[in-house]
């Protein structure tokens, strides 16, 4: 399953699904794509089907392996990966050295086990008001899920997650 980000930083005030998907298929990628974020419907560890979370690798665009698995991410160590491995645009850019992302942060609205934060998801990224918080993760700690809050007026980094394998 490809692990992608969005092709430009987004404020708390998202509509980050419908995004993935666009983004996606102008991709010309073919599989479905889904927000890496918790929202007021779906935990975050659950966005992926339960058929596809075990024997599947999470990779890159380039089919580089950042996880051996989804259930991986969500063991409780933050979702630790190799910062050595690049995460990619829908456009094919590095956002680990891009400028287009200032900030090497991404929001997730998480718990370290994939379970949303009602607290801390930019009112289930509805809002980029300044005195609301969202959950996000600073890249260089070499965590997806490092528990972090910001103001949801930042503009931070938004994965998409290819939710099922089509062969």
């Amino acid at each position: 399953l490809h692990l992608v980000a969005l092709n430009l930083p987004f404020s708390g005030d998202m509509r980050a699904d419908f995004q993935c998907f666009q983004q996606a298929q102008l991709a010309g990628l073919t599989s479905t794509y889904r927000a890496f974020l918790s929202s007021h419907l779906q935990d975050l560890a659950t966005v992926v089907r339960k058929t596809d979370r075990y024997h599947l690798p999470i990779v890159n665009l380039k089919g580089e392996t950042l996880f051996n698995n989804w259930e991986s991410i969500f063991n409780g160590n933050g979702g630790q990966f190799n910062i050595h491995v690049p995460i990619y645009s829908f456009d094919g850019r590095n956002i680990m050295t891009d400028p287009t992302w200032p900030q090497k942060i991404i929001w997730h609205g998480s718990t370290a086990n994939g379970i949303r934060l009602v607290s801390s998801y930019c009112e289930a990224w509805h809002t980029a008001d300044m005195g609301e918080l969202g959950q996000a993760s600073p890249l260089k700690t070499g965590k997806l899920l490092d528990q972090k809050v910001y103001s949801c007026s930042n503009q931070f980094i938004v994965l998409c997650i290819e939710n099922s394998f089509v062969s």
